[in-house]
């Protein structure tokens, strides 16, 4: 697989410094324990959290808001060595069971030696089954990366270190709308998933590697605040309130269109859009992809 080159290390150091602006804020500040409360603990002054997993339970953390629209960016690390059967995650989710929409950065482990597949995944009104899965340019257990869910009425993108490796447009125009009605909770969690994560579900968990731990700094939030009883969420658009609204924000840039033509062309391995097996009729936002 080959790099991504000059356009790694500059967006690199750009996430480096953005992230770098916001690492004073405190996983208090905007964020609680959702699950496995003695799964979790902190250090830097609450600036880190870890999330650990064991036979008895995983671990999750919420943010305290719900949003409309915003850029929402985490940084992690995720298990090292052996680690088959278990998620680390990072995801918007509307937390309904009626049209629900999810937004999903998924880390599938593997066993050792083998690359770790990051998977994305939409749903959308109830609508799922959108994975895409990418072996990334780097060990994302080594060191800490940056990972954005950008949000607004035109577009979602999903960027790795500010390179964008996912675009998911409205298209309301062919029966695909998204953002749809819901506000969404910002959450991540570790949690085992042998049934299904590596493959298919025939590699089981490695007690023996137990506790796995994720870690994750980063804690500021930009994004519209949005009650999540409530279906309106179109003041969180406004361009001129939220910087990520914007109208160079609805579509990538020149320089943003080469990485994720690339992302495409050399680290992904799997799209739904591709698999004809499974949906001998694609979706319709296919049909245009």
């Amino acid at each position: 697989m080959r790099l991504l080159g000059a356009a790694v290390v500059i967006s690199v150091a750009v996430a480096v410094a953005i992230s770098a602006a916001a690492a004073d804020v405190s996983f208090d500040a905007n964020y609680f324990v959702d699950w496995g409360n003695n799964h979790v603990t902190s250090s830097d002054q609450g600036r880190e959290i870890q999330l650990l997993m064991d036979k008895s339970s995983g671990s999750g953390f919420a943010s305290k808001s719900s949003y409309g629209s915003g850029c929402f960016e985490i940084r992690m690390k995720v298990p090292g060595h052996d680690t088959a059967g278990v998620v680390t995650s990072f995801y918007l989710t509307s937390n309904t069971e009626d049209r629900h929409d999810e937004l999903d950065f998924e880390f599938l482990g593997n066993r050792e030696r083998k690359p770790v597949t990051l998977q994305t995944n939409i749903m959308a009104e109830g609508v799922g089954n959108r994975e895409q899965r990418i072996y990334l340019w780097f060990d994302p257990a080594a060191d800490f990366h940056s990972y954005k869910i950008l949000w607004n009425q035109h577009q979602i993108v999903f960027y790795v270190d500010n390179i964008p490796i996912r675009v998911f447009k409205n298209k309301e125009n062919i029966g695909v709308r998204y953002p749809s009605f819901h506000a969404l909770q910002i959450k991540g969690s570790l949690w085992n998933a042998e049934s299904w994560a590596t493959d298919g579900g025939k590699a089981k968990i490695n007690w023996s590697q137990a506790p796995f731990k994720a870690e994750f700094q980063g804690f500021n939030v930009d994004g519209c605040t949005a009650d999540p009883k409530s279906n309106d969420i179109n003041r969180c658009f406004s361009r001129g309130a939220y910087w990520w609204n914007s109208k160079k924000l609805w579509s990538l840039n020149r320089e943003e269109r080469v990485q994720y033509l690339k992302v495409r062309r050399n680290f992904m391995h799997y799209d739904y859009c591709a698999d004809l097996p499974r949906f001998p009729t694609l979706p319709p936002e296919c049909k245009r992809h």
